[in-house]
């Protein structure tokens, strides 16, 4: 018997979490720099995005669950006679996979018939979320402890998102774009094209207007699985939208819309869930994009 657990990175919607018995450890949001409040628990995802929305010059921050707060949800588990399997976002982000390692060895002498395997997404977000139901997935099908720590060890790898953000505010402010490159591309009305690959944000190009991007955001998305000659059928996906829930099903539509015009027998479901606080205060209230990993089987 073995407990599910991941940080609340995964971006997964209560109703899901619950189905899949999984336990989400949150992170820490700070509005004001002193007051730290836990996501979800505490201030929910959509009232800090009104807050980005109605307070452009103020910029959140996040910080990752402490030892304590790991150590709080394991050791009721290892009471229980369960095992854990604990998947944390990339360590490229955050350290909460470090808390979690320091909470598992902190516990481990007081149980040592028990295991704890703490695992490097090496993704975040709905993507993070989707390698999460993956293991849920197979704990369901009756996949053994070890099965599913090395399935998911296997497919993280394959994991990518694609997404656009409303503009390079945030970006910025975050030192992951140039002060100068910034400038010039609120002068043009530029929009960056993003894509996350193995726990690092990389830049995939620019196009102007929203609805240009997000159009680039699913043109890219296919193309990944043209060039790498993968069958979509193979992949579980997640649309993840900021604080505009009625543009994140628009824009599940259009990518199933464009995907059946490609793979006439694609039927997969898409998954549509809030991008959370942990990389929302880094791209602003406006995100958009696709989560894809491949499928244990």
């Amino acid at each position: 018997m073995f407990q599910i657990v991941s940080d609340g990175s995964c971006d997964l919607d209560e109703s899901l979490i619950h189905e899949n018995n999984i336990q989400v450890v949150p992170f820490y949001i700070t509005k004001d720099g002193i007051t730290h409040q836990k996501e979800k628990v505490e201030l929910p995802v959509e009232d800090l995005y009104q807050f980005m929305v109605d307070h452009k010059d103020l910029f959140p921050k996040t910080s990752m669950p402490s030892v304590d707060d790991y150590i709080q949800v394991f050791e009721p588990l290892l009471k229980a006679g369960k095992d854990i399997l604990c998947i944390c976002i990339t360590t490229k982000f955050s350290g909460s996979y470090n808390s979690a390692n320091t909470a598992k060895q902190m516990l481990e002498e007081d149980y040592p018939n028990l295991k704890i395997t703490i695992i490097d997404a090496t993704v975040n977000t709905v993507l993070q979320g989707l390698l999460v139901l993956e293991a849920a997935h197979m704990q369901k099908q009756g996949y053994e402890y070890q099965e599913v720590i090395d399935q998911i060890e296997k497919i993280k790898s394959t994991g990518r998102i694609f997404f656009t953000v409303g503009n390079f505010e945030y970006l910025i402010h975050g030192g992951r774009i140039g002060k100068v490159a910034g400038v010039a591309a609120k002068t043009l009305g530029i929009k960056p094209l993003i894509v996350l690959q193995d726990g690092e944000i990389f830049a995939s190009g620019v196009t102007r207007g929203r609805e240009k991007s997000k159009r680039k955001v699913i043109e890219n998305t296919i193309k990944h699985f043209h060039e790498n000659d993968i069958d979509p059928s193979t992949y579980a996906f997640c649309v993840g939208y900021g604080y505009d829930a009625e543009e994140g099903m628009e824009f599940q539509k259009k990518l199933i819309a464009a995907l059946k015009q490609e793979y006439p027998k694609f039927n997969e479901p898409i998954l549509v869930q809030h991008i959370g606080a942990t990389i929302g205060v880094h791209t602003g209230p406006y995100p958009i994009g696709v989560g894809i990993i491949k499928k244990y089987k």
